[in-house]
């Protein structure tokens, strides 16, 4: 009779370690696929624009059904993936963010495309925090848990750079729906390999559902996410003031009830660390750094230097791609240098590349904007990736999907108010500052002047249905407009950055170095 000898330890513990990278492999398709998505639509809306012909307020809808319904569902989506199991959210999310995707992209109507988008939203809430939150269960031990973050968050802001060069080359060579398609092929190697390699986890004794608590959650984000966006757009008005302060009195009910219940939605001691409490402040302010310069550089490149999307996107590749990069090079670096320093340092990089744009010319074309942009991405994959890291440290491992579920609201809150807040102001400081030259009241239409002290994107549109000598004075005044608004907006970050780098060294001093 022969016997197998027993396989070595150290055998199994690689074949171990194997299995786990190979997970966190195939929880890079659903970051990818989000943060294609979050990014590529912004190049497709011209184009959709085009196809579906929406009103100015469709349009609207069009961007915002989907962080409205994603905004709204995290928190709850989080927590139920600590009951259901995290993996098996992740697969529903998944079939269903793909199978609607297809559907979405060939909308014959705006009315269709909006309800779609909000639908994915209420699917991508199922996605981010099972895959941060699972990541916090195969990766245990603090060093390659720190790793895998970090390419988790690089794989964040690799979608991020893919966004614009690949939504600007479908939408240029075949049309706007495949933006949206693509997520079918982004999710097939998960759903196929998923329940094999990915390990199922879930907290161990989480109570039942507490229906009332999802209600409350969804009344506090979608009414703030909501009034942000209005206020930003058509100003502080009844509408929008009164949709923030009905959230926030929701938020109180949210947080009496989650201390009434003995199974909580959302466990609000988790707040009362403030390593957790500063790193997703940290991760809010990073996200509102980034894409608030995305936005207005974006405009900058297309408008005004005549780069077509995908042309725009590629050159923001050296500052996408330096997101993701350090990201990976903070991660042995914490052995040595205490992790509030380096969040700390991230935050005044973020600092140091608004201030390039506050104090700068930026006449000479797009290269000042662009290194900006570098040194501001620099910062942001640092802060990011050791922030999350500091978040899910900080929380227990039952809890991971809660607190995966509370950093992804941050990355939407600070991706928001990045675009509403700085957008808004831009938006504001240009129609403020605009000075058509004489003469043009007379020769464009009603509408197209109106867009052209709207927009910049108005104003160059008008422009080209102008004489040459007027049409480039029209350009310039624009140019001008908008420059005074992205200077102001700069020195806002600037102040913020500032204060929040600061504020992170002092918060986070004692945490120690990894071990």
């Amino acid at each position: 009779m022969t016997t197998t000898a027993p396989t070595p330890p150290a055998a199994t513990a690689a074949r171990s370690r194997r299995r786990d990278w190979a997970a966190l492999g195939l929880l890079m398709f659903p970051v990818l696929l989000v943060a294609v998505d979050n990014t590529a639509l912004t190049f497709a809306l011209p184009a959709i624009a085009r196809a579906l012909d929406p009103s100015g307020v469709q349009l609207l809808w069009i961007i915002d059904a989907y962080p409205l319904v994603l905004a709204g569902l995290l928190v709850s989506m989080g927590s139920l993936g600590d009951r259901i199991g995290r993996r098996r959210l992740l697969i529903i999310g998944s079939l269903g963010f793909a199978a609607l995707s297809a559907a979405t992209a060939f909308a014959p109507t705006p009315e269709w495309l909006i309800a779609g988008r909000a639908a994915l939203g209420f699917f991508g809430a199922m996605l981010m925090p099972s895959t941060l939150s699972l990541i916090r269960n195969i990766f245990p031990e603090p060093n390659r848990r720190r790793l895998a973050v970090a390419i988790w968050a690089a794989g964040f802001s690799g979608g991020a750079a893919l966004g614009p060069i690949f939504g600007g080359w479908l939408v240029e060579h075949f049309w706007w729906g495949a933006v949206f398609l693509v997520a079918v092929p982004l999710m097939l190697p998960l759903l196929a390999g998923g329940p094999a390699l990915i390990p199922e986890s879930k907290d161990p004794a989480p109570g039942r559902v507490d229906v009332p608590s999802i209600l409350l959650s969804m009344l506090v984000m979608v009414p703030v996410v909501y009034g942000i966006k209005a206020v930003a757009t058509e100003g502080p008005g009844a509408a929008g003031i009164g949709s923030i302060l009905f959230g926030l009195a929701m938020g109180v009910a949210f947080v009496r009830r989650q201390h009434r219940l003995e199974h909580p939605l959302l466990d609000m001691s988790l707040f009362r660390n403030k390593v957790f409490s500063m790193a997703i402040s940290a991760n809010i302010l990073a996200l509102f750094s980034f894409n608030g310069f995305i936005l207005f550089l974006a405009q900058h490149l297309q408008l005004l230097e005549g780069m077509t999307p995908s042309a725009a996107g590629v050159a923001m590749i050296p500052a996408l791609a330096a997101t993701v990069v350090s990201g990976l090079i903070v991660v042995p670096l914490v052995r040595k240098v205490r992790p509030g320093a380096v969040v700390a340092a991230g935050l005044a990089f973020s600092a140091a590349g608004y201030s390039m744009v506050t104090f700068g010319n930026h006449d000479g074309g797009p290269s000042l904007l662009l290194a900006a942009l570098l040194v501001l991405a620099l910062g942001v994959g640092t802060a990011e990736t050791i922030s999350n890291d500091l978040i899910l440290g900080s929380a227990p491992p039952e809890k991971s999907g809660a607190a995966a579920a509370i950093s992804e609201t941050g990355y939407e809150v600070g991706s928001l108010l990045g675009t509403a807040v700085l957008g808004s102001i831009l938006t504001a400081s240009y129609q403020q500052n605009l000075r058509l030259p004489a003469g043009v009241d007379g020769i464009l239409p009603g509408p197209g002047l109106h867009n052209a002290r709207e927009t910049l994107a108005g104003a160059v549109e008008a422009a080209a249905s102008l004489p040459a000598p007027l049409a480039q004075l029209t350009r310039d005044a624009a140019a001008a407009a908008f420059d005074s608004g992205v200077h102001i907006t700069a020195a806002i970050a600037l102040v913020l950055m500032a204060a929040a780098a600061v504020l992170a060294a002092v918060v986070l001093r004692r945490v120690p170095k990894a071990s």
